[in-house]
């Protein structure tokens, strides 16, 4: 079983031209469940997995106390994984069709307010060149809405701060051109002319990464998060902060400030304008805390 699921690996990575993080993810999924066939279940063959098999490993799931988006996300990778293997004629039957994810819990994502922001913003130590760095990359996260990984895999030829403009690679390989304004922009420069040159390393000095940890090299999505927690630290900030956290701040407060949701897809890199709608309801219901707050027959 485990030959077929390098095979869907390849496919997913060559052909469907997948991010790493989207990849290792099925691969994790896709490995627990196979584990389940073969220990749990004992079966030899997947062209033996029937839909009892697969529900049977879903509640397997949730005896251990999985979520139901974890286990969503598991029925998507097996879903996609039987749908292949049916495709490519390595079993006869797909198991899996009318297997349904469990029902979710719409959650709001969290988001700071501008003041808890403009906190965040200034509390690096911009008289040292690490200061100078974190300080450009939450400017940068906020002022367009990049997700972490896209962040961190930014080389220097994709920022242009003459013209005012940042190109990023998103899921599924997908380059897109946002917008920096003028204070991204300032800081950026501050970064590039002083920070980033006594960051970098002989042993490294080709290295193109615009972001860089203290061996010289391309700085990792745990060590930006290693980064963003002592800073919300320093910023007194009470509030669970993510890396996606900005993200989420970034969308809101174009949303808040009448942007067109369509522009802020695009900005974000949603394939679907229904990911993006969920703003819509974040802003409405701090729209309603306001209200509560402050208007004095609330």
């Amino acid at each position: 079983m485990k030959e077929h699921l390098q095979d869907f690996i390849h496919y997913m990575i060559v052909e469907k031209g997948l991010a790493k993080n989207t990849v290792a993810a099925y691969e994790r999924d896709l490995k627990h469940y196979l584990l389940f066939l073969d220990k749990v279940e004992q079966l030899s063959s997947l062209n033996e997995v029937s839909r009892i098999h697969i529900v049977q490993f879903l509640g397997h799931l949730k005896s251990e106390g999985k979520s139901a988006k974890t286990i969503a996300r598991h029925v998507a990778s097996i879903r996609s994984f039987h749908q292949f293997l049916l495709r490519d004629k390595a079993v006869e039957q797909d198991p899996s069709v009318h297997i349904e994810p469990p029902k979710m819990e719409k959650t709001l994502p969290k988001v700071l307010n501008l003041t808890e922001v403009e906190a965040l913003l200034e509390a690096p130590d911009t008289s040292t060149s690490f200061g100078q760095r974190d300080q450009a990359m939450l400017e940068l996260l906020y002022a367009t809405g990049m997700r972490v990984s896209e962040l961190t895999s930014l080389n220097l030829d994709a920022v242009h701060l003459t013209m005012g403009f940042v190109r990023c690679t998103g899921k599924g390989n997908k380059e897109r051109i946002i917008p920096i304004g003028t204070t991204a922009i300032r800081v950026l420069e501050t970064y590039l002319q002083t920070g980033r040159p006594n960051l970098k390393s002989k042993k490294h000095a080709t290295e193109e990464a615009l972001f860089l940890n203290h061996h010289g090299k391309r700085l990792s999505r745990q060590g930006f998060w290693k980064i963003l927690k002592a800073l919300a630290k320093k910023a007194n900030i009470e509030k669970e902060l993510t890396p996606h956290t900005l993200r989420h701040s970034f969308a809101t407060h174009l949303l808040e400030n009448g942007a067109d949701l369509r522009a802020v897809q695009e900005m974000l890199g949603h394939a679907d304008i229904s990911t993006t709608q969920i703003y819509t309801h974040v802003t409405k219901t701090r729209m309603k805390d306001v209200y509560t707050q402050f208007h004095p027959r609330a």
